[in-house]
């Protein structure tokens, strides 16, 4: 088997792919990566924070109905294995970017899958704030959108930034699956040349550049963490 794995004719075989399409899988993977993130973030954000000020004893309570059906949405969408998500999506998938495979149409099913999950990561950010500084805002008139974007937000920032890491890195192993159902990327490469045609090298090139972009997500992520932490800056 390692005879074959490093024989001369494999060998050649991988240069070639990684001189003509290693670089645009790893483009690929983190334009789906980034986008999917951002797109999560924005559906997510705003969902996490009315998950938190919406409930009974928040700063602007909603119906109990009304947040009962959004967790169980919530709950719904994040107990979907993402390889089922995926095929269940298929028509919206298609009705928005007109192909249901490739590089752009990976993004639909990564984001349905990643929003609820920031939404969670965002209201146990928010909960992290200290009550007093609530109640402080509150006692001084402050409304109830001041109090979100200038006292919760502001506040939770380097949890907010650790935990977004924590969802990039999520989605980028989740852009490596949708290669199963021709999604672009470093997972296509991997499935396609490691598992179809055995070519075990190239599959665990694939895997360590995998490996190496979580790396560097979660380096950046973890410095802009530290460094907006306020805590931090006083030592």
């Amino acid at each position: 088997m390692f005879d074959k794995l490093f024989s001369p004719e494999t060998i050649e075989e991988t240069l070639r792919i990684l001189q003509t399409e290693i670089p645009l899988a790893c483009w690929e993977t983190v334009y789906v990566t980034v986008l999917a993130t951002a797109f999560a973030v924005i559906l997510g954000l705003p969902l996490g924070v009315l998950l938190v000020v919406g409930e009974k004893d928040g700063v602007r309570p909603l119906p109990k109905g009304v947040m009962h059906v959004l967790n169980v949405i919530i709950n719904l969408l994040r107990s979907v294995p993402f390889l089922i998500l995926m095929i269940m999506v298929f028509p919206l998938t298609r009705l928005i970017v007109g192909t249901a495979v490739g590089t752009v149409a990976s993004i639909v099913p990564l984001v349905i899958a990643a929003f609820p999950f920031v939404a969670r990561l965002v209201e146990g950010s928010l909960r992290e704030v200290n009550p007093n500084i609530i109640e402080m805002a509150q006692s001084m008139g402050a409304s109830p959108f001041q109090i979100i974007v200038k006292v919760l937000i502001p506040e939770s920032v380097p949890s907010l930034i650790s935990n977004f890491t924590i969802a990039i890195t999520t989605i980028l192993g989740y852009s490596a699956m949708s290669g199963i159902i021709g999604g672009g990327g470093l997972g296509k490469i991997a499935i396609n040349y490691g598992y179809y045609r055995y070519k075990y090298l190239v599959m665990l090139i694939a895997v360590v550049l995998l490996i190496v972009l979580v790396q560097i997500f979660q380096s950046v992520g973890t410095h802009l963490s530290v460094k907006s932490d306020k805590r931090l800056k006083g030592k």
